[in-house]
């Protein structure tokens, strides 16, 4: 399957399983440590579980929620590790030339930049550490964190609420709009 092993793909199909008989609990896992360290994005496990909550908006509610809460609690500790480890550490694992890039998108746009990359497939979990590095504010992280990653998985979790949507329950809110 590529350039990685099949033991890596093994291993990623094993943990996207467990991950998953776990249920929300194993959501909020696998959202908690992508944003920190490991590869496998949320997305594996939040689409299955929309189609399997069938359009309920109590279950869609709490798979979005879960998920961009623990996302922004890994991209927190991301952004300690970053401040205690430092750059040197940072650069064993992240090539220089993504470090330069990533301090610039924050120096250039502070929590915009972070707003951009909990939205975006620009790695999260490596601009977190980066702003740790570059001791940025805290309660900005948190903010523009919930707003991208909250967008990221909200619009999902809302068009597969509105996917299920039967013609009457369409009817019915168009009019209460209307009011």
């Amino acid at each position: 399957m590529g350039l990685l092993p099949g033991q890596f793909w093994d291993t990623w199909d094993s943990y996207i399983e467990w991950s998953l008989d776990l249920g929300l609990p194993g959501l909020g896992i696998l959202s908690f440590t992508e944003a920190v360290i490991q590869p496998i994005p949320p997305e594996a496990l939040t689409l299955p579980m929309y189609l399997q909550a069938q359009g309920e908006p109590m279950e869609l509610f709490l798979i979005w929620l879960i998920v961009t809460l623990t996302s922004v609690a890994g991209a927190f500790l991301g952004l300690w590790l970053g401040k205690v480890l430092g750059r040197n550490f940072a650069e064993r694992f992240i090539k220089r030339k993504h470090i330069v890039r990533l301090d610039n998108l924050i120096d250039r746009y502070g929590s915009a930049g972070i707003f951009i990359a909990a939205l975006s497939p620009i790695p999260y979990k490596a601009l977190a550490w980066i702003a740790g590095i570059g001791e940025m504010d805290k309660r900005q992280f948190i903010i523009a964190g919930l707003w991208g990653r909250g967008l990221r998985f909200g619009t999902v979790s809302y068009t597969h609420l509105r996917a299920h949507e039967t013609k009457a329950n369409i009817v019915c809110r168009l009019l209460r709009e209307k009011k």
